[in-house]
């Protein structure tokens, strides 16, 4: 057994996410307290080239500005908008004709949602073409590359939202590629669909999707990767270098 948790805690999986050894001393038992997300939410030291706007664009936080804004008003939009298959278009209309700003409120939250699509996918080819996804940075990549699909995952279901003809044939195309998948593509469209057929059981569904999980999952994962990137020593490709499992405990603040 002490075999096995030796061989876990020193793998290359274990060292990307936790920057200590086994606290079974004070030194591992102080960092375990000190790294915390909740107990030390910024490290001590950062590398000043990581703050320069030139490098990086600020398209990191640019990103997590426009995911604000889209949570702002995609809150505002869900006191106007009925999941309802016979109801969801004409609520549409109605809040784009008769409610004060309502066609800015949409038009903000719909070219947010373009708007953080592409930063993202630029934010990411940043982060490649920088060499800022190598290690010790590769558990944040990965966590990076979640954080584009759930984007992409969260365009896509807010187009299927007005429930016009666009959304229809939207989510017939897209429930029927995901039937494809070779494993479980079937059962994946079942629970996409919540049935055999495009209805009300997939609008409630997506809805679903739309407004809790997925907003859920990208709120925590982005200040997951937010506090990574900040243990992991700022956005400079400098310090992107491989380091030593035997070094780790005395740079995991630098």
């Amino acid at each position: 057994m002490r075999k096995l948790i030796k061989t876990v805690t020193e793998s290359r999986v274990w060292r990307s996410f936790f920057r200590h050894g086994w606290p079974d001393n004070p030194l591992d038992r102080s960092l375990v307290m000190t790294t915390n997300i909740f107990f030390h939410l910024h490290p001590v030291k950062i590398s000043r080239k990581s703050l320069r706007s030139s490098y990086s664009l600020g398209l990191g936080v640019i990103s997590v500005i426009v995911f604000g804004i889209l949570s702002f008003t995609g809150l505002l939009l869900m006191f106007y908008y009925v999941p309802s298959v016979e109801r969801a278009y004409s609520y549409i209309l109605l809040l784009q004709t008769r409610v004060p700003f309502g066609q800015l409120l949409r038009n903000m939250h719909r070219w947010g949602a373009h708007l953080m699509v592409i930063v993202v996918v630029l934010h990411m080819a940043r982060v490649f073409y920088t060499g800022a996804y190598k290690p010790p940075r590769e558990f944040n990549w990965v966590i990076g590359v979640v954080l584009l699909i759930l984007t992409l995952a969260a365009s896509f279901t807010g187009y299927l939202l007005p429930w016009d003809q666009l959304a229809y044939w939207a989510i017939t195309v897209g429930t029927s590629v995901a039937a494809y998948e070779p494993l479980m593509g079937d059962s994946i469209r079942a629970i996409l669909l919540g049935g055999s057929e495009v209805g009300q059981e997939a609008l409630t569904r997506f809805y679903a999707f739309h407004i809790l999980i997925i907003p859920g999952a990208i709120a925590s994962l982005i200040s997951l990767h937010l506090w990574r990137v900040r243990k992991d020593g700022g956005l400079a490709a400098q310090d992107a270098v491989k380091i030593e499992p035997e070094a780790l405990q005395g740079t995991d603040n630098e």
